[in-house]
């Protein structure tokens, strides 16, 4: 298992290396520091006078990969790849083009981010995988073509039909719970409920189709009807023998949502005003703080990788023929 954890790390390092210079050339090649300074100063008649004085004061004033006139004799590392991209692999955001320090805005931000994504997550998959559930066991019958149809007319509602009807049903017209904000403590849950409810509502046809898709190709293999000649319940086939076998594909599919439980949903966070990454990173493009976007973007390709680790690794718990093949 360890050389198999160590194999899978080597084999993601040149995708993060990938995707670091790939994100390097997009923010200073593609958009030059002249243009991000034009962009953040917002003034149509900007001196260059005016431009120079930003760059240096947020460190682009320098060469993008080699620096033969460093006063410290660095040509290589006293240039803008060595301090606004390579300082990245070691978690060293910098500070935001307004000063702020991001590593600390990461840290305070994220657990808003966390409050919300965790139960959303978990909440979810209870909810996805008991309705898809339903349906497979009462597949080809008109509780399975009623939910199908559900699940389609769900999946066809926009995001933002959830939200905003959310908020004036559940917030305006009841008040049960505040429109949007945030607290700290205990406190916060009265915050969360709204969120995460969309959060769950929203993605319900998607995902049970999906789930019931997986469990309907399931439900057609040797090993099920084996089970069911040995006199088993349909009950028992599904739940012992279905879901397990199915929890491969339901893994894979719970890689796409790992970063979010940290990098937060950019779109409830920015409705409902929580102090979380998703907001951050919004605010962040809205105010063309690119020190900000780079950081999450690196950050979220980070995420993303640990995450494929994760679901390799659960591969191999949740079927041994994997970590058989594997050694």
């Amino acid at each position: 298992m360890l050389a198999y954890l160590v194999r899978r790390i080597l084999y993601a390092l040149p995708i993060l290396i990938g995707v670091n210079l790939l994100t390097f050339a997009l923010f200073f090649v593609v958009n030059k520091p002249d243009d991000m300074a034009r962009m953040h100063l917002g003034v149509k008649h900007v001196t260059p006078a005016a431009i120079e004085r930003w760059k240096q004061e947020h460190g682009y004033d320098k060469p993008l990969f080699y620096n033969p006139a460093s006063e410290t004799g660095n040509a290589f590392t006293d240039t803008i790849f060595f301090t606004k991209s390579v300082r990245l692999f070691i978690f060293d955001f910098g500070n935001a083009d307004d000063g702020r320090n991001i590593t600390y805005d990461i840290t305070q931000r994220m657990w808003p981010s966390l409050a919300i994504a965790i139960p959303t997550l978990l909440v979810g998959l209870l909810v996805y995988i008991t309705f898809a559930m339903t349906l497979a066991f009462f597949r080809a019958t008109y509780i399975d073509y009623a939910g199908v149809i559900l699940a389609v007319v769900l999946m066809s509602i926009s995001g933002l039909f959830y939200i905003i009807g959310g908020q004036y049903l559940v917030s305006k017209l009841l008040h049960l719970v505040p429109i949007s904000g945030y607290a700290t403590g205990l406190t916060a849950i009265k915050f969360l409920i709204l969120p995460v409810l969309i959060g769950v509502i929203g993605s319900i046809g998607s995902n049970s189709r999906w789930y019931r898709t997986i469990f309907l190709e399931e439900i057609n293999k040797d090993y099920v009807r084996t089970a069911r000649a040995k006199g088993l319940s349909e009950r028992v086939v599904l739940f012992k023998h279905v879901l397990k076998n199915a929890l491969i594909p339901i893994l894979t599919g719970i890689v796409v949502i790992l970063p979010m439980l940290f990098m937060g949903n950019l779109i409830l966070e920015s409705f409902f005003g929580v102090p979380g990454l998703g907001s951050y990173t919004i605010d962040a493009i809205r105010q063309q703080d690119f020190a900000i976007v780079r950081a999450m973007v690196f950050l979220g390709s980070v995420l993303y990788i640990i995450g494929l680790i994760l679901t390799d690794i659960s591969y191999t718990i949740v079927d041994p023929r994997i970590r058989l093949g594997g050694s």
